[in-house]
């Protein structure tokens, strides 16, 4: 029984198949042969046409912040974990608000992994957690006794 999502396996018209595939196999695409194209982009349908140019990893410099904020969260857990919870939130918090004035600066093609939505609300949100991890990290009172 085939998935009823899926279209018709011998359905083969527009795409560029090769002759000694069978109509039940799928031809996987490496990674390398796939343009460089942001999630914005996507969505808003606007393909860049033109010449590709060599893929690089990270793909884009949003991809090395991206990674930069990974790090910079783990950092925060780590603290929080094993130190005060309250320098290690506020890690967490600072991590997210950079990652928000990275992804208001970088343009859509370059913002990477940071791009998951439009830009307007991925700042917003990005934002609005990062402030609240630092406004709730400065105004829970301490526990005494714990």
């Amino acid at each position: 029984m085939t998935d009823p999502l899926e279209p018709p396996l011998d359905d083969r018209e527009g795409r560029d198949v090769p002759e000694d595939v069978e109509p039940g196999e799928r031809e996987i695409v490496p990674p390398e042969s796939v343009p460089p194209i942001s999630a914005e982009d996507l969505v808003d349908g606007d393909h860049p046409e033109g010449e590709l140019e060599e893929r690089r990893y990270p793909s884009t410099i949003g991809g090395a912040f991206y990674l930069s904020v990974l790090l910079i969260t783990a950092i925060g857990l780590a603290v929080a974990s094993l130190s005060d919870w309250r320098v290690g939130i506020r890690i967490v918090g600072g991590g997210l608000l950079f990652a928000s004035a990275v992804r208001m600066v970088l343009s859509p093609r370059d913002a990477g992994m940071l791009a998951v939505r439009h830009k307007v609300l991925d700042v917003a949100l990005l934002a609005g957690l990062g402030a609240a991890l630092l406004v709730l990290a400065s105004s829970i009172p301490d526990q005494p006794g714990l």
